[in-house]
């Protein structure tokens, strides 16, 4: 692991195709340690998690997302979480955002990809426009708004990486040209 940043080691400890316990090393043919069960010999990889959501505009005005969980509840937030398998970034990022925001979009573009290797997550954020202005607080969301660029809650934005999207949009918008954007956010 010489160029490399110093791995956080698993944490799994019994095997879930046989309930054994496992053991931390690195496999055979392998460069980093893993979670390998004692009894049948499974290799358990740890993976980034992917988080898609999506920027909708509406009348000029971005829609947030006030958090009602953890981390971060009473912050606001781009409608945005975890993909679920079997699912493609596109349909989770609507799936989040009608989940969290009761909101629909016709088409929506990439906008942001952006690492966070701090705590192995993707971010993968779109941009679209909101369907008829129609919106409403889901089970995660307190509470849900459209907010002009001046509106804007920056004291209050639950993330990093959502403060980065908003501004990025606003950024672009002022060129009169949305691109899509790669970035890492490390806080290591």
């Amino acid at each position: 692991m010489d160029n490399q940043i110093k791995q956080k080691l698993p944490t799994q400890e019994y095997c879930s195709k046989c309930a054994s316990p496992v053991t931390i090393k690195i496999p055979k043919g392998d460069n980093r340690h893993r979670a390998v069960c004692t009894t049948c010999g499974s290799i358990f990889y740890e993976n980034p998690k992917v988080v898609s959501g999506c920027l909708l505009t509406w009348n000029d005005k971005i829609l947030l997302c006030k958090r009602a969980t953890e981390p971060r509840s009473g912050f606001w937030t781009l409608p945005a979480g975890f993909l679920e398998n079997n699912e493609t970034v596109e349909a989770g990022a609507l799936r989040e955002t009608y989940e969290e925001a009761g909101a629909k979009t016709k088409q929506i573009a990439l906008f942001l990809m952006c690492n966070l290797p701090h705590i192995s997550q993707i971010y993968m954020m779109y941009h679209g426009e909101l369907l008829d202005g129609d919106y409403s607080a889901g089970l995660e969301s307190e509470e849900v708004r459209l907010f002009g660029e001046s509106e804007i809650p920056w004291d209050s934005i639950a993330f990093t990486v959502i403060e980065k999207t908003i501004k990025l949009y606003f950024e672009d918008r002022k060129k009169g040209n949305y691109g899509i954007h790669f970035d890492t956010i490390d806080k290591r």
